[in-house]
């Protein structure tokens, strides 16, 4: 059985872009998630709302929409695409206890958006961390991963079992 190759290298084994001109323009669709444990004090006034830096579920949904719109800028070898749908969800886990991100990202196009699934989920758990830091500096981002993608020439995948986190 051979190996699968990677992708991203070129015959000489360096870093490239991959080519997907040839590829047929397809329904994509990938779902991310992560979550940021903290503190149930800190949990409980994220969902209050009580932090002096504001509304933290509404501007880590921004932040996690413009990151999956942006990701070929963060990512060197990402294509940019354009996106017909990005949804970020943040539900609080009061098991962890934390925050449970979850972004879904969908376009028609060449290439899939696994990547601005991801982007979308980290940088919206990275600004929970942000804007609740001055409650708790311990908080922890764990748990990232591809839930599922769906289209595209390689088909459908979905993930046995949640990430865990």
């Amino acid at each position: 059985m051979s190996s699968p190759k990677l992708t991203h290298l070129d015959a000489d084994g360096r870093a490239a872009m991959v080519d997907v001109g040839a590829k047929p323009d397809t329904e994509r669709v990938a779902v991310a998630t992560g979550l940021i444990r903290m503190a149930p004090a800190t949990l409980a006034l994220v969902v209050a709302g009580g932090l002096p830096k504001g509304d933290v579920l509404a501007v880590a949904r921004i932040a996690g929409i413009q990151a999956a719109k942006r990701t070929s800028d963060l990512v060197p070898l990402c294509h940019p695409l354009p996106l017909t749908h990005v949804a970020v969800d943040l539900a609080p886990d009061r098991d962890a206890p934390g925050l449970r991100a979850t972004a879904t990202v969908r376009t028609r196009g060449k290439t899939g958006v696994e990547m601005e699934a991801l982007a979308a989920v980290s940088v919206a758990l990275l600004t929970v961390y942000d804007m609740a830091k001055a409650v708790e500096r311990g908080m922890e981002i764990t748990g990232v991963g591809l839930v599922e993608k769906r289209g595209g020439t390689g088909g459908d995948w979905r993930r046995a079992e949640a990430p865990t986190g």
